[in-house]
């Protein structure tokens, strides 16, 4: 008998041991394939919440939260997927999902169960499909058309699901456009109490600069994060619920090891394509801020249209706009290039990259033997790989999705930045934290000790200012300490060049402005009515325009009467207007009915029907004529109402007991008016600046007399 050599005996010995572990293998491969199915869904969930956790924010995007700008390069702030967009979400989560009883998380739940529900009927119609498949290849006319009557049949719950879930969804997302628009219409315009910081849309406008054009937030931004946020979660839990179905599907066909294999590949692509994704986040706010400041300049033109029409200021207009749509489309533009090479990159991995692997796994089980499956027929093997194939599609297409859930991700964190910036600035408004530029003069040590300070607001029946400074928002100190005393009853003149004060007196008397310093007495802000020379006349009837901001329902409570509204317009010399223009309940759009006289009479109106204790007069009676004027000063002081005018007309002055004389240098005389000796001086005055405009003649003519000499 011939003796084995070395190599021959090795290489027994290896063959003996492969198939000792083979066997050992085969034995043991169902507990190796649930451990491995187990690590996969661990491995997806992980890696899903790894790829879209929280990165810490850099301190400078920090500091700029809530700022439009957060360094000085005037480039937007970045939006990324970090802790400052989860903080973000997190706190706009608790506004659209107050409690696990509410009906944004009953429809929530709603929504995860029809998720569910689409993912098994999408596992049974796979394993449908091979079966009617394998049927057709076995000859087998009764199974097939039995399948096809069940795939009729499916057809039935699956149309149904995936309907009722787009109406869901979009139910969800208008449930959270609701709530947001609530909860930002209540902070924006919401009636606060006298000690509050009310007033935001004022104060948002006026005294800070990070939102520009909060009309375009309120409308269409949160309408876009919550159509956004009510998607993300269906492009996001879905196709990982998928991932892991489908696969765990896949392996038992055809084996955790050909998965593993697959997953490794899969993943590696997938950083490099998460490697090379643009910043979404980052071009949607961009393109909303854009969009808004677009908007905001067709709003001006439309406000504005009559000067400019005067002026003929049409083509710089048109640049104005042209310029704002330029950097609209500019921005399109390189967002549209990012996205059509991304757009190459993208499908050529998920879609044929990712589909070449797939078929070599759907081909395992017909190249090889696969421990614990039986051989098959023609007819089981085309099942198989119809059923493996459509598994396949279907759990790449939720693998894309997965891909695709990070780009959604991005543009939920730009619409989320933007939110936020409103609810932020709106937060720090109320609380008096404004963001103003600031004029150069603000930053001297005076000046900013004094911007720094707070004073104090008592509410009182007089009107008292002791040592309160009058800043504009922008930090210009107009005067650093006014002081004086105003009584009810005494109506009080206020006169000075323009830019000095006299309205700024007015706003921090209405709450609208802070106080940096010193003790401002005055009764509650509702104490108070302003009409200023452009009158403000609101949608409605005709009746709505005296009663304003009162409804009808509200007229009726306080026993008030169309009779009595007649009364009020007969006070103003306006009573026709009634029959002229169809009745208490006629609608127009009076400012462009009115002439600017009847504009100013019918503000007047308003004060007698609500008859505050104080009256704000800016130019009030500047359209219309001295006799009328007088008329309505008379009955504002029937009426018990203390008049606070601003006015350059002299024929005001006699009905005014106290007169605030700025001198438009911080300066003031704060005095007792009479207005007989003031109207003496007038008149001395203009007989002198009379005279002294001969002066010039008379020198003239005296030189030319003393040449002829």
């Amino acid at each position: 008998m011939p003796s084995t050599s070395p190599q021959t005996l090795r290489t027994q010995q290896l063959n003996q041991l492969i198939s000792r572990l083979s066997a050992q293998y085969t034995a043991h491969r169902p507990a190796i394939q649930r451990i491995l199915n187990a690590a996969f869904a661990v491995y997806v969930l992980g890696s899903t919440y790894r790829g879209l956790s929280a990165r810490p924010s850099s301190p400078r995007k920090d500091k700029g939260k809530g700022k439009k700008k957060d360094d000085d390069s005037g480039k937007p702030p970045r939006v990324a997927i970090d802790a400052l967009f989860y903080r973000r979400l997190s706190d706009i989560l608790k506004i659209v999902i107050p409690g696990l009883r509410s009906k944004e998380a009953l429809l929530l739940l709603m929504h995860s169960s029809l998720l569910v529900a689409r993912t098994f009927l999408s596992l049974y119609v796979a394993n449908l499909d091979g079966v009617i498949v394998a049927s057709l290849v076995r000859a087998q006319p009764r199974q097939f058309f039995l399948n096809i009557l069940r795939w009729l049949l499916v057809a039935i719950p699956a149309t149904w699901t995936n309907s009722w879930l787009n109406y869901i969804q979009s139910k969800l997302a208008i449930a959270y456009r609701t709530r947001l628009t609530n909860e930002v219409l209540h902070q924006y315009l919401g009636a606060e109490d006298e000690g509050a910081q009310g007033k935001v849309y004022y104060k948002l406008a006026n005294l800070d600069d990070r939102i520009v054009n909060a009309d375009q937030m309120i409308t269409n931004d949160i309408q876009k994060f919550s159509v956004h946020l009510a998607a993300i979660y269906s492009n996001l839990a879905k196709p990982i619920l998928d991932v892991i179905l489908y696969n765990y599907q896949l392996s038992q066909n055809v084996g955790a090891e050909g998965l593993l294999g697959l997953t490794i590949l899969v993943q590696s692509t997938a950083a490099l394509l998460r490697y090379m994704t643009p910043p979404f986040g980052m071009y949607t706010a961009t393109f909303a801020e854009l969009s808004g400041s677009l908007r905001h300049t067709h709003s001006r033109l439309v406000e504005f249209a009559e000067e400019v029409a005067f002026l003929r200021g049409e083509e710089t207009e048109k640049l104005m706009l042209e310029r704002e749509y330029s950097s609209v489309i500019k921005h399109e533009n390189r967002v549209l290039n990012r996205r059509w090479w991304f757009g190459i990159v993208e499908e050529g991995i998920i879609k044929w990259l990712w589909g070449s692997f797939g078929l070599v796994l759907c081909a395992i089980p017909v190249f090889f033997k696969v421990p614990g499956i039986s051989a098959v027929d023609l007819g089981g093997r085309t099942e198989g790989f119809v059923t493996n194939r459509r598994l396949l599609l279907s759990s790449s297409d939720a693998f894309g999705r997965v891909m695709y859930s990070y780009k959604d991700l991005s543009e939920l964190a730009g619409y989320t930045a933007r939110v936020s910036l409103l609810l932020d600035t709106m937060k720090d408004v109320r609380k008096g934290q404004f963001e103003k530029a600031l004029v150069n003069s603000a930053t001297t040590d005076e000046n900013a000790a004094i911007l720094k300070g707070r004073g104090e607001v008592i509410e009182s029946e007089d009107i008292q200012f002791e040592n309160v400074p009058i800043v504009t928002p922008n930090g210009d100190i107009l005067v650093r300490s006014l002081s004086f005393h105003v009584k009810p009853g005494q109506h009080l003149l206020i006169v000075g060049p323009n830019g000095c004060g006299k309205s700024s007196l007015f706003r921090i008397l209405g709450g609208l402005w802070p106080v940096y310093g010193g003790v401002v007495r005055k009764p509650a802000a509702s104490e108070f009515i302003l009409i200023p020379q452009r009158p403000y006349l609101s949608l409605g009837t005709l009746r709505d325009q005296i009663i304003y901001p009162h409804s009808k329902v509200e007229m009726d409570a306080r026993g008030i009467t169309d009779s009595d509204l007649f009364e009020v317009l007969s006070a103003v010399q306006m009573g026709p207007i009634v029959e002229r223009e169809g009745g208490w309940d006629s609608a127009k759009e009076w400012r462009d009915v009115l002439s600017g006289g009847d504009k100013q009479k019918l503000a007047w109106a308003r004060l007698f029907y609500h008859r505050p204790k104080y009256a704000i007069l800016d130019e009030a009676t500047s359209l219309v004529p001295q006799e009328m004027e007088g008329l309505m000063m008379q009955h504002a002081t029937r009426l018990g109402i203390t008049l606070l005018t601003v006015s350059h007309r002299p024929s005001l002055w006699k009905w005014h007991a106290l007169i605030l004389q700025y001198n438009g240098t911080g300066g003031y005389v704060f005095t007792k008016l009479d207005a007989e000796k003031r109207l003496a001086l007038q008149e001395e005055k203009q007989v002198l600046e009379a005279k002294l405009l001969e002066v010039p003649k008379l020198v003239e003519r005296l030189a030319e007399l003393k040449m002829r000499r």
